[in-house]
């Protein structure tokens, strides 16, 4: 009886020393949880652009977007998913998005700042002769709503376009 009791507690000893050693349990992991949960995203004239569904998969090490867009273009509702990490290698945060256009983004750089994850593409051609750099940029304003607002510049950072500034109001469940 002895020997099962030494079991179970060396047992129970080592799942909770194996869970504190789970490879994304640093806090800083945790600096962009205030994005997880369901959305609606709305557009500055307040239309509601989309719905979104944020969620933590693979052991809490990624953050999951999962975009569907409130209205139909050319017999299609666009949809994407996101897939956001902290590397712990550049101590950047990450994103690449896909989409059912065919489309692809990522952004290698990110950080974060002032209740904010700040993205930025690395420079692209647009046409022959113009590079552009993407920067999107989320904004923690309260426990129910969040701003996403994606930016573009064409000169190197001199000037920057707005592509799309969206206000998450969160889902009432």
């Amino acid at each position: 009886m002895r020997k099962l009791s030494l079991y179970i507690i060396a047992t129970c000893f080592t799942a909770v020393s194996h869970a504190q050693k789970l490879p994304c349990s640093n806090p800083v992991y945790r600096q962009f949880d205030f994005w997880i949960g369901e959305w609606e995203a709305f557009g500055p004239n307040g239309k509601k652009a989309g719905d979104s569904k944020i969620s933590l998969i693979l052991d809490s090490c990624i953050i999951f977007e999962e975009w569907t867009s409130a209205s139909m273009q050319q017999g299609l509702r666009y949809a994407g998913k996101s897939f956001n990490t902290y590397n712990a290698t550049t101590r950047q945060w990450q994103q690449t998005w896909v989409d059912n256009v065919g489309g692809t983004n990522e952004y290698m750089q990110g950080k974060y700042e002032n209740n904010q994850i700040i993205y930025s593409s690395t420079p692209f051609k647009i046409t022959k002769d113009t590079i552009a750099i993407r920067k999107m940029t989320f904004t923690n304003i309260s426990a129910d709503k969040m701003r996403q607002h994606g930016e573009i510049t064409k000169d190197n950072g001199k000037t920057w376009s707005t592509e799309y500034d969206l206000e998450y109001r969160r889902k009432k469940l």
